[in-house]
């Protein structure tokens, strides 16, 4: 059920929670989300999830006693349809508390927008990873885990996987990728372990939407690989996972990006996917929170979801995930500025940089274990850098490694550093924590 709220093209859709007359007590969050085209099983599970928890957070009376409101404006996963929505709702209902546009392209987009304009953005598990130093960029938050730390996650799992690290030299992986933004951000981690470890990298674009693969399996036919990373994105997952079965490239040969990880990712490939792994920063299975979701929002008919077999699935509980850290960031910050107060997008800036989601948290929240514990700093907006390997197995995810994979922290901290200081001295930023909001 979609709750009431009616969808524009290009255009904003006000959450029934949002009264003109109560803004003196509501925190707001602008959407930009994206229910149409290629990408619309990951926009609408993820933000379908992030308003379900607005809702459940809304029925026992939001933040202490502050309620979360929302417009929502559809971007179609276009940088800058998603810069047209950022600028046409920053300013709304007061002033936007955070924004999440979940699109690398729109990430990238609004970046320097976001600092101009003091507002926090979160780029949840994807984004520009050097943004994990908050010291040059203090309004972004690649919360959880980025894409570098994801990257070296792989490498050490196909090296445990091959015996030890060392065991990679002179192996082929390939990198078939999403041809933007996001499938390149990788790259450089990628290219340093091939370096180091002594293995071959092919990189194999996909141009979007990724429906058409042909003659890129035809050259990992010939390459005969050792692994394929498969770093894609919407129709193109399940193309892959079909296009690799039709040339006989085995599954169990395939690592998937946590965006080549979601039930509609594989359901649609059949047979086909069963036994392929992928890198996931959530837990499969069900926790208390989903269950609260089920009982309070959508037994009220308030849910967001027009399937309710999505609840849970993993585009849905990354939603949670995400919309459970805002909540987090804005009571943290309340804390410090006043409870029961309205916080401004600074003060939440303050509290994402403050962030301490630890396993008793969790606990509290009903999500114990469902993602990495996270504990932010001024030096670490990032907060974990964990993942764990997902397995499908023809009828639901299973989660491979028990425990939270982390990669090679010292290696990505210093590309890192390296990275954000380049950006630094490109845009004439001088270095340095904001000491409050």
């Amino acid at each position: 059920m979609i709750n009431g709220i009616t969808r524009l093209l290009c255009g904003v859709a006000v959450g029934v929670a949002v009264a003109a007359s109560a803004f003196a007590q509501e925190q707001y969050i602008p959407i930009l989300s994206y229910r149409v085209g290629p990408y619309a099983a990951g926009g609408s599970g993820f933000f379908g999830g992030a308003i379900d928890y607005f809702n459940l957070l809304n029925s026992s009376g939001g933040i202490n006693g502050v309620k979360i409101t929302w417009d929502e404006c559809e971007t179609e996963y276009n940088a800058s349809r998603g810069v047209e929505c950022y600028e046409r709702l920053k300013k709304a209902h007061g002033g936007a508390s955070l924004v999440e546009p979940l699109s690398t392209g729109i990430a990238y987009g609004i970046l320097d927008r976001v600092a101009d304009d003091k507002i926090p953005m979160t780029t949840l598990g994807y984004g520009r990873s050097d943004a994990a130093n908050g010291a040059v960029f203090p309004w972004v938050f690649p919360l959880i885990t980025s894409y570098w730390d994801q990257a070296a996650g792989m490498i050490k799992y196909l090296g445990d996987k091959a015996g030890g690290l060392d065991k990679l030299k002179g192996k082929k992986i390939v990198h078939l990728y999403h041809d933007s933004a996001y499938g390149k951000e990788p790259f450089p981690v990628f290219e340093a372990y091939a370096k180091d470890l002594g293995f071959e990298l092919i990189k194999i674009p996909v141009p979007h939407p990724g429906n058409e693969q042909q003659s890129q399996w035809l050259q990992i036919r010939q390459a005969n690989p050792d692994y394929v990373i498969l770093w894609g994105w919407g129709v193109m997952n399940p193309t892959a996972l079909k296009a690799a079965a039709r040339v006989g490239y085995p599954r169990e040969k395939m690592l998937g990006v946590w965006w080549a990880g979601s039930e509609e990712d594989v359901i649609p490939s059949g047979d086909a996917a069963k036994g392929y792994t992928t890198m996931t920063f959530n837990t499969p299975g069900n926790y208390p929170v989903l269950d609260q979701i089920r009982q309070k929002v959508y037994a009220a008919n308030k849910g967001n979801l027009e399937d309710k077999s999505r609840i849970g699935s993993v585009y849905h509980m990354r939603g949670v995930t995400a919309a459970i850290l805002w909540a987090e960031a804005i009571r943290v910050a309340q804390e410090k500025y006043g409870k029961g107060k309205v916080m401004t997008a600074g003060q939440i800036r303050w509290g994402f940089e403050n962030l301490n989601v630890d396993e008793a948290k969790q606990k509290a929240l009903g999500a114990y274990g469902m993602f990495p514990p996270v504990k932010t700093s001024c030096q670490d907006h990032e907060g974990s850098g964990a993942v764990k390997v997902q397995l499908w197995d023809g009828k639901a995810w299973k989660a491979v490694t028990p425990n939270w994979v982390v990669g090679d922290k010292a290696k990505i901290r210093a590309m890192v550093d390296a990275s954000s200081a380049a950006y630094a001295a490109e845009k004439k930023i001088t270095p340095g924590c904001l000491a409050n909001g």
